[in-house]
């Protein structure tokens, strides 16, 4: 079993469902920390959802539905770990383009031996 700590970001330069971290296969990932920044000086709203995968296609379960994200400010969007299992989905959507940055720190545990 290995540790692999990585971080995935994403410039919201659109306003589309961005897939800003999917759990590979064989590996389970806690979700440590989600920094969303607004550097347009004119603050904006962003949607977090997590969606996993089931034998029906996929459940979306709204994590931030509509969170408030101040002009020139950082919003720490959990205050406690989120685990994440295998296939499941960390999907973004920011109502404006060009507004909005995300970093998700993630600790993934791989479950193959190296």
């Amino acid at each position: 079993m290995a540790n692999i700590y990585k971080n995935a970001k994403h410039d919201f330069t659109g306003t589309g469902n961005v897939a800003v971290y999917t759990v590979p296969e064989n590996s389970r990932a806690i979700i440590k920390s989600i920094l969303v920044t607004d550097d347009s000086g004119s603050g904006d709203t962003i949607q977090v959802d997590l969606v996993t995968p089931t034998s029906a296609g996929s459940a979306v379960f709204n994590l931030f539905k509509a969170q408030s994200i101040t002009a020139n400010q950082s919003l720490q969007l959990i205050t406690e770990p989120l685990i994440m299992m295998e296939g499941e989905i960390l999907r973004m959507t920011a109502t404006t383009a060009d507004r909005l940055f995300a970093v998700v720190s993630i600790l993934e545990i791989n479950r193959e031996d190296l």
